[in-house]
């Protein structure tokens, strides 16, 4: 500890000394006693924030392990193509789809029904009477025209607001405007019976119903087998296939074109998903390089030879390299993953890919069978990472955590001893100072009382 010198000036000078510096000076040469608390609290911290940042690395590579050993993860995606797709095309093929190849014809497409009634002139004519909707073999629904409804602007937004299982628009041509009415079901189901008593009050002229389309399944063969369909949209055929009917089948010699629809494992969304596996495990692997460097100053990285550094370098690089008990495929390497002299990996795609068409069960096992790679590796990283309260990293926080609050208590504690020992210092030294700055006055005094009794006049202060 340092030491602290006061000066008075001349002793008689009356001038005393600045209270608040010196008081100044010796608190901050009682906290040096901190200092060795506060350096270790500060070494402390930046563990913690380098952890919670090799935490948050390892949560993402964590992800993206498990959309490889989840049953419904990237391995179970599927894609689909169509042959011709001006008469069939794929719009999805969802993980439940079943790699294989299925032939469809399609004979004739699905309709909606819809009518109008006759046109008239002015759209803004008056109107009368009502109209009967019926869809399919649900119940006739009337809609009685009064003063709310009575052109056919009117009527048409009355029929979109009610639910009458039609969409009503107003059509306008050279010919007049009339009342356009499309079911909202396609196919048989939805097809419309109409009846109209409408007039135009205007022109005294009767606004009959006329059918444009019949509602009408499409019909089609899936692998021989007869399908009806009362939407162009079909999804429920194929398990996990959703397919848009266009048009029929060409017919060339009397037979009508088969369409070949192909169910494909989603190879490049793997593809992908791995490439962002190697980048997450390469941040991860940077993050724990950087941790074994020096600064420009020769300052050590905040984990730079602990335990919890060691520990996550070993069981990490342990489980990368570890091999899978079963199945044809036993490493990384075999999925075109190699491993870089500096602990990170590089990604061959066309390995992959190529192991994919080859042994496409083969990865799936060798990430989510019982006792694979994929599941050990995994479970690796949830014992390291800081997401499960016994995680390495976490049980490291914990214990920093531990040692924080301490030297933080014995930081309080010497504050508030240091600041009680201030107040005092400053009243005391406030006496002292009075002191000093009174002693010319008091020599004065005795210097008038001596010459009082003397005669002699002594020198003053």
């Amino acid at each position: 500890m340092g030491t602290v010198g006061i000066n008075f000036g001349s002793p008689t000078g009356g001038t005393g000394f600045n209270v608040s510096s010196t008081v100044s000076q010796i608190v901050d040469n009682l906290k040096l006693i901190e200092s060795p608390w506060k350096t270790e609290l500060s070494a402390a911290q930046s563990q913690d924030a380098a952890i919670s940042a090799l935490g948050s690395l390892l949560s993402s590579l964590s992800s993206n392990v498990q959309g490889f050993t989840d049953f419904q993860g990237v391995l179970a995606g599927k894609q689909g193509s169509s042959s011709d797709n001006n008469v069939l095309t794929l719009t999805s093929a969802s993980n439940a789809a079943i790699a294989g190849t299925h032939s469809i014809v399609v004979n004739s497409l699905a309709a909606t029904s819809s009518g109008y009634l006759n046109s008239i002139t002015n759209a803004a004519d008056t109107l009368s009477g009502s109209l009967s909707i019926q869809v399919g073999s649900g119940t006739a629904q009337t809609i009685t025209i009064d003063s709310t409804n009575n052109t056919l602007a009117k009527l048409s937004a009355a029929i979109n607001s009610g639910s009458y299982g039609v969409t009503a628009s107003v059509l306008t041509d050279t010919n007049g405007s009339r009342l356009s009415l499309v079911s909202s079901t396609s196919g048989t189901a939805g097809n419309l019976t109409v009846s109209s008593s409408v007039t135009d009050i205007t022109t005294s002229t009767a606004l009959a119903y006329n059918t444009a389309a019949v509602g009408a399944n499409a019909n089609l063969t899936v692998d021989g087998v007869n399908i009806s369909s009362a939407s162009n949209t079909v999804s429920s055929v194929i398990p996990g296939i959703t397919f848009q009917l266009l048009a029929p089948s060409p017919v060339t010699g009397g037979t009508a074109e088969q369409i070949q629809v192909q169910v494909l494992n989603n190879n490049s969304a793997v593809v992908t998903a791995m490439g962002q596996f190697v980048s997450n495990y390469n941040n991860v692997v940077s993050a724990i390089n950087a941790q074994e460097t020096n600064s420009s100053s020769g300052t050590p990285a905040p984990l730079f030879g602990t335990p919890t550094l060691n520990l996550l370098q070993e069981q990490l690089f342990g489980a990368i390299n570890s091999t899978n008990t079963q199945g044809n495929i036993k490493t990384l390497t075999q999925l075109g993953i190699s491993v870089n002299n500096n602990g990170t990996l590089t990604l061959d795609s066309s390995a992959l890919n190529s192991e994919l068409n080859s042994d496409y069960s083969g990865v799936v096992s060798f990430f989510q069978n019982a006792g694979s790679w994929g599941t050990s590796f995994s479970t690796t990283l949830s014992n390291l990472g800081n997401t499960s309260v016994t995680g390495s990293l976490s049980l490291a926080l914990k214990s920093n955590a531990s040692i924080e609050k301490s030297l933080n208590q014995n930081i309080t504690n010497e504050d508030r001893l240091i600041s009680t020992q201030q107040v005092n210092l400053t009243l005391e030294l406030t006496r002292a100072n009075e002191i000093l700055q009174s002693i010319p006055t008091n020599l004065n005094g005795v210097s008038e009382l001596y010459s009082a009794v003397t005669g002699y006049r002594a020198p003053r202060f």
